[in-house]
Formats: C-alpha cells, structure tokens, sequence
C-alpha cells in the first residue's frame, strides 16, 4: 500500500470572501501555521490555498441537539525539503499529508454512539441526537477553526456569531481531539463560551489547568500502573539494556523522569533516551547519530501516540531498522506504517504493547461490517478513506467523488491489520464512552427539569452546554471523566490488557492478546502467556537485551566503575566458588566435602584418602621402618652375644640395652601414623611416640652422666660409688620418662587427639588425618623431648675430650647433633605442610633422627665387635693401664 499524498490545492476567491471578521480571524490563522511549521515566506496563493484546506466543510447531522467531534484523518509532515535535504531555491510543495485509515474508526465510533442513543427515546425524552464532525489532521490551526465552526454553525466560521439554523440544533458538548495540541487548541476557543469538551486523546498532565482550560475532561490514566506494567515486562524477559523513545514535550519529559526513576530501582538501564520532535518541525533528527542509538539494543520502550511518533516512524523506515522489539502502549499504533509499502511486521513484528483493559462495544464490530459509502452518502470523509482502503488509483488522481465500480460490494471486514482494525480501538471506545458520558448527563438535566416542573410551553427544552457541567463533573459513570480526576482518585484497580503484534499464517497480521497487568495498592501482577508470543520474522526465540554478552556459568558479574550497572564484566569466580547459571551476580561457595570441578561449574564430592599402607609413600616409609627395627633387634641380639667383652660393658649394658629397645620401639612408631585414623590410633601415636622417645634420650642422658662422673667425680678402684652412679643412670632414665608420661596423660585427659578432616589440604579430596586436640600438649611433648636432647648434647660436649677407648661421649655428641639437627628442621617443615605430607613429615623426622641415634651411638661399637674385637682385648687394655692409672681412669 502506498503512500497518499494531499497538496493544497487552489481556492476560489468567493469561498475566501467573508466578513472583515471572518478575515481577521484567517490571517491570524495563517501567521500561527507559518510560525509552527518554520516557513518564513507564504506566497498568497499558498495562504488562500491553505485557507481552503482548513475551511472545509464537515460531516453533519441534524438534531435537537448537536455533539461537535474534532477528529484527526491525516497527518502534516514535516516540509518535505527539509524531510528530504533539498535547498530553498527548488520550489516543492510544502505540506505532505498521510492519510490514516484507521482513524476512521473514532469518527465511526461516534456515529454508532448517536446512533443508538437515537434508538433510546427514553434516554433523551424524545430529543434527537446530532453530531458536526470536523476533521482538523493534527493542525493546530485546524482546531482552532473547526471549533469556531462548531460555535457559529458555519464553515468557514463567522466569530462572535451562532449562524446555526433552528433545525440543526444547538451545540451542548465537543468530543476531541486525539493529541494533546489539538485538545489545547480547541478548549482555549471552547472554554470561553463553557462549551464541554471531552479529550479521547492520552492523559496529559499540562490539560489539567482549570484556569485556563475550564471546560475540558479527559479520560483518567494511571501513569504508575502503565510504568508498573512496563517493568515488570522487562524483567519477565530479563531485559536490563533497553531504549526509551518519548515525544519532545511535557509528557514526554514526565515519562522520561518517573521511567528512569522505575528502572533504577529495579537495576535497570537506559541504553539510550531519544526525544523525538513534533511534526512539522524544521529540525530533523541527526541520521547518523539516529542508527547509532538505535543499534545499542535489541528492545526499545516507545511512549507517544501515533503523530507524535511520526517522525520516528520515518527514520525507522529510512534507515532500514529492523530486529527491534518495541513497548509501547495503545496510543501509538504500531500497526499503522504510513511509509512505504512494506508490511508493518517488517519493522515492528513482535511488538508488544499495553492498553488498558476494554469491555467489548456491543454491536460496534457489526456496524463496521455494513459500513459503506452508500449508506452514509452525506459523509464527505468515507470517500477518501475508502479508495485508500480498496486501492482506487483513479479516484485518488481525479479527486472523483463518485466510486463507480470501485468496491461497490467492499467490507471493511477482513482487511489487513495495518489498513484496517475491526476490533475496537482504545481511541474508538474513549469516543464511544464519551457521546454516551454527554447523554446521560443529558438525560439527567432533562430528569431534573422534569422533577421540577421546570418546562414551560414557550421555553426550549434544549439545555444549555454549561448545564451539563456538574453532571460530568461528578465521575459517575462506568468509564469515569472526571475533571482533572486521576485514575487514583476514582479507581482502585487498573487492568491493562498486553497484545502481540504478529503476523498470521494466512499472511496477515494481528494483535493477540497474550497477557494482562492488574495493579492495586501499588502492587501489581503480570500475567503473561509465553507460548502466544512471537518474536517477528527475525527471531526463534526470545531475544535479549544486555548491555554485555552473558556470563556463561563459571564466570560472574563485575561492574566496571564510573559504568552503568548494567555494562558488566565477566569475572571467573574465586576459588572454591563456582556459578552453575549464566549472569550470576555472585559465585556460590561449596561445602566443604565438595570441590569446584576445572570450569567452576559444579560442586563434586571429595575423595576421602589418607596416608596408607598401599601408597607409594606410604609402603617406603613402612619398608623403612621395619628395616631399621630389624636392624636394631639385630645389634641387641649381638650385644646380648658379646655382653662379657669390655666394649659391651663400657657404660652400663643394662642402658644399652634399653636404648636398643627403646630405639627399635621408635622406628615402629610411623606404622600408628600410617593407615586410617582411628580414635585409637590418634590417641596412641602421639603418646607412644613421645613415651619411647623420652626414654631413648633419658638413655642417652643417663650414658653421657655416667661418662662424666665415672671420669671426674670418682677415684680408680671404688666399687660402691660405680655402683651408685649406675643407680643414679637408672634414675634418670625412669625419671625421664615418667615426666613425659605425666605430661601425655594430663594432654589425653583434657583434650586428646581425634579423627578430623582436612577438606582444604589437597584438590578434590577430603583428608582423614588426626587432630591434635591440644595444639600447647603437643608442643610441650615436643618440647621436652628437646629439651632432654640439648642436655645430653651439652653434658656429651663438655666430655668429648675425655680418653675415648671406652668413651663414648663423642660418639652421643655426634648423635645429638643430629637428632637435634633433624627435629629443628622437622618444625618448620611440619607447619608448612598439610594433610598427608604432615604424617610423612613426622614419620621421617621419627624415622631419621631414631637411624640418627642408631648409626652415631651403636655402628662403631658393631663394628669393634665384630672387626677390631683383638684390639679391645682385655689383654691388651691390661697393657694400657699403667697409661690409664697414669691418667687416673678405669675401665668399667
């Protein structure tokens, strides 16, 4: 379908002769459209070429009483050398008018509506019902004109006049008009003679003034629902990155504030707010910067009726737009394309858009069906609209009035959505509900002068327009048209139904509704029927609008600073967390028996695992110690064997003895550290090995305090002292020991090694080790053992240089260093390692300083025993004693 065209046509100067009144008012006229469209120079023939446009006649019938309609069929473009880029000096026409079928349906609404209130002969007490329908476009100027006609009963008006004729009844009530502007424009002439006037048009804030706009009501709307609605939308869908399109005037700029203010506090972004200019309007929207916007989401929320929206409806067809879901509400038809020839779906397919919740209008869909131009000959406008509907070229071009055989037997039934709608319009139904707001309060003037026996023979009973103020003053009808009223104060409950723009598989298009809003007491529920909705041709599924790609699960949420909130970044998430969904704003931490898999996922269960005996380790570190265990059976076994030979008896060989067993007994220790903890087990190791160790060194103690008494504090040849001095060694040894075993009871008495867990010490696994209950007994038991080792390192140092042929003061230095040497470097190794390599740690250290004492104290003495036992004889010490005596020592 394409675009139709109406250039101003030349006027005959008898239409345009009138009363110096009349052309008073007409130049006036003409000064305010050159101001609003920005022509700074009209040429007389265009100015009474405009004249005609504006001054023809209308749509009339007669009735005792009359209803005035300012309606807009056709839009005012913007001067198309502006549109189009070309200079002053090319001579175009200047005004482009599209025509908009669809607003056919609010003059039809009307007719229907006096139609059957005509019907009624009770409603009006036998008055007819008469309208005079004028069609303004969206020209401010026309509104002003049309309603001066509507006062004076003549077109072209006669101000200051009423040329009505008797029979064509008295004005009591206006109807229009669609935008904001046109209802301004009309009131201010309408109020000065307290004609009503009712707005079908959006709610605006700025026509709620009572001083200058006394006259006119409008039909409520609740802006917070419609906000409400619009949100809960969005995150529905989770669209956070959208764009926001509004008129460039006060209810543009209110939506824009309390929006912005909405979305933020449901963490929502703005992607882009663009204000789009009035038509006409020199200024033009910047074509670049246009795509730019428009390219930064994939969902715009568009608030504006139809003409205000006109000019970005032309931008959107010029640049090709396409792939955007709009959300808009029912005062922008998006279904209407006025360029091009394209379907509406092309560009707006899969829009999605609000209207408050609207009962049927009984009979009105039947009344469109037997709509048609034979029926309704004196209506000047079903001409037009209907060659445009059934594409009559040769009616367009001659400006016939006759259709001939063009659609003799047409319906408007059928049509494709963006030419025609038979369903009712929210537009339509406020103009339906309007004429019937006018007629019940018509009908109760009428009962209150009949209550009151007010009419009289010679007095009209045609009530005057200023009589019905107090009637629609009082908002109680069904559709409340309060003065001024807000949806606030007269209701306590909005339904705003939400409809689908799509396209059908019979290759037309239609708006099915899919859900519905209902918001109360600042609280609201969407209800919405996923499954209904298509998306338009360019998608399958539900399209996102995102400042940022998703995160995918394993990443998360990070909000640049100085961004908006909505521009994230995509962050992995910290160790031990994990996001298992896309666009996680915060990771979630495992328990601790699970672990985070490599992508950060999914939480897996730990393995549980300990040091055992089939690890490699594990079986090392057994291997060694039942080696050495053999090993030190096997050197006691010798000295058993050769305990009558003086190396043997050097030093006490009961001490030796304990020391073997006591050193066999500490390379079995590591077997209770390896294996499965167990309470017993955990308790046992620590005791067991701090109890044996203890009297290892209290041996070794006892040995190096025999040494240096038997060599400093005691006279060759005494008997009864060595004897004491072997009882004092015995003494240090169970005195040793007994301190370490008070200290391991007083640990297992009040807080005792026991089985634990260690969730953190290896990746993916849960490790079962002992916890040493009481950190300070632990030390302690450590501690003492050190410091019974730096004693026996002290006293076996002040000895070292004692006679060595039966000394063995530096062969327990020696040792000591060692054993000194390893438990220093097994503590801050034992810190700093965790889960198994703890145990291996302390069974090494066992195992190392044990060999240590082993190998520096009883190595030697093997290898006397069993290689050098000729050098050791007794004959040969005997030889030695003069030497010995010499040096005042004996040998034990």
């Amino acid at each position: 379908m394409g675009i139709k065209l109406a250039v101003n046509e030349g006027v005959n100067k008898e239409q345009t002769a009138h009363s110096s009144q009349s052309s008073c008012i007409s130049v006036r006229i003409d000064r305010s459209l050159e101001h609003q469209t920005g022509l700074h120079q009209l040429k007389k023939e265009q100015s009474s070429s405009l004249s005609s446009a504006i001054s023809a006649s209308g749509y009339h019938q007669d009735g005792d009483v009359i209803i005035g309609g300012l309606f807009s069929l056709r839009a005012t473009l913007l001067d198309i050398r502006y549109m189009f880029g070309f200079q002053d000096t090319i001579y175009l026409p200047e005004f482009v008018f599209v025509a908009l079928p669809k607003h056919y349906q609010h003059l039809l609404a009307m007719v229907f509506a006096v139609e059957q209130i005509n019907k009624d002969v009770n409603l009006l007490f036998n008055l007819s019902l008469g309208f005079s329908i004028f069609n303004v476009d969206f020209t401010e100027m026309k509104a002003v004109v049309s309603s001066m006609s509507l006062l004076s009963g003549k077109s072209p008006p006669v101000p200051n006049y009423n040329c009505r004729m008797e029979k064509k009844g008295e004005l009591v009530a206006v109807v229009g008009g669609v935008s904001t502007s046109i209802t301004t424009q009309g009131s201010r002439v309408l109020s000065l003679y307290n004609v009503p006037q009712i707005s079908y048009g959006p709610f605006g804030l700025s026509l709620r003034d009572e001083v200058q706009l006394p006259s006119l009501y409008q039909f409520p709307r609740d802006s917070a629902a419609l906000y409400q609605g619009i949100i809960r939308l969005l995150l529905h869908f989770g669209w956070v990155w959208v764009g926001l399109v509004f008129p460039d005037d006060i209810r543009g700029e209110t939506f824009f504030r309390d929006m912005t203010q909405e979305m933020d506090n449901n963490r929502l972004c703005i992607a882009f707010a663009e204000r789009i200019p009035q038509f006409p309007a020199e200024d033009i929207i910047d074509s670049y910067y246009f795509s730019m916007k428009i390219s930064t989401t994939f969902v715009i929320v568009v608030f504006g009726d139809t003409y205000s929206l006109l000019r970005f409806v032309y931008n959107i067809f010029s640049h090709n737009i396409c792939c955007r879901i709009f959300v808009t509400t029912s005062d922008w038809d998006i279904t209407t394309i006025p360029f091009g020839p394209r379907p509406g779906y092309t560009y707006f397919g899969g829009g999605l858009s609000f209207s408050v919740h609207m009962d049927e209008i009984p009979g009105f869909k039947d009344f469109l069906r037997n709509v048609h131009p034979a029926k309704y000959p004196h209506d000047i406008f079903i001409q037009d609209v209907w060659s445009m509907i059934f594409e009559c070229p040769h009616l367009i071009k001659h400006k016939t009035r006759k259709l001939d055989r063009c659609a003799q037997n047409g319906t408007l039934a059928g049509k494709d959505l963006h030419i025609w709608d038979m369903n009712t319009s929210a537009q339509s139904y406020k103009v339906y509900a309007a004429v019937q707001a006018i007629a019940q309060a018509l009908h109760e003037e009428l009962s209150l002068r009949m209550e009151k026996e007010f009419v009289e023979k010679d007095r009209s009973m045609t009530p005057q327009p200023w009589q019905l103020h107090p009637f629609l003053q009082r908002g109680q009808l069904e559709r409340s048209v309060g003065k001024g009223a807000s949806v606030s104060e007269t209701t306590s409950t909005t339904r705003l139904d939400i409809f689908n723009y799509q396209s059908l598989l019979n290759g037309t298009t239609a708006q099915v509704k899919v859900g519905e809003f209902t918001f109360k007491a600042h609280s609201g529920h969407l209800s919405l029927n996923d499954e209904l909705i298509t998306w338009g041709e360019h998608y399958t599924e539900t399209p996102s609008a995102d400042c940022k790609a998703h995160c995918e699960p394993g990443l998360k949420k990070d909000a640049p600073e100085g961004k908006p909130f909505c521009c994230y970044s995509c962050r992995p998430c910290p160790e031990g967390e994990i996001a298992n969904v896309s666009d996680m704003e915060e990771c979630v931490k495992c328990t601790e028996d699970h672990y985070v898999n490599e992508e950060r996922t999914q939480c897996l269960p730990k393995i549980p695992t300990f040091l055992s005996y089939e690890d490699t380790l594990g079986a090392v570190l057994v291997s060694v110690a039942i080696s050495f265990s053999v090993l030190t059976a096997l050197i006691w076994g010798l000295f058993i064997l050769y305990r009558h030979t003086p190396i043997v008896r050097a030093n006490n060989t009961n001490l030796s003895y304990v020391l073997l067993v006591s050193l066999m007994l500490c390379f079995l220790c590591p077997l209770l550290f390896i294996g499965q903890p167990s309470p017993a087990t955990c308790a046992l190791r620590q005791v067991f090995f701090a109890v044996v160790f203890s009297v290892a060194i209290s041996a070794i103690l006892a040995k190096t305090f025999i040494v240096v008494v038997a060599f400093k504090a005691t006279r060759p040849g005494k008997a009864s002292q060595m004897r004491l001095v072997s009882r004092g060694s015995n003494a240090i040894v169970v005195l040793g020991s007994l301190i370490q075993g008070c200290i391991c009871m007083v640990w297992l008495g009040t807080s005792p090694p026991f089985p634990d867990v260690d969730s953190q010490a290896e990746f993916g696994h849960l490790v079962l080790l002992c916890n040493e209950g009481s950190p300070a007994a632990f030390y302690c038991v450590l501690g003492y053992l050190g410091f019974l080792a730096l004693l026996s390192l002290m006293i076996a140092f002040v000895a070292r240089r004692l006679p060595d042929t039966f000394n063995e003061a530096k062969m327990i230095t020696f040792s000591m260093l060692v054993f000194c040497s390893v438990w220093i470097c097994f503590l801050p190794t034992y810190l700093s390692t965790k889960g198994r390599a703890m145990v291996a740690v302390e069974s090494f250290a066992i195992l190392a300083s044990s060999a240590g004492l082993l190998g520096c104290i009883f190595l030697p003495k093997c290898y006397v025993i069993l290689l050098r036992s000729d050098s050791y004889s007794k004959r040969k010490l005997l030889k030695q004693a003069p030497s010995i005596k010499q040096n005042n020592f004996q040998v034990t």
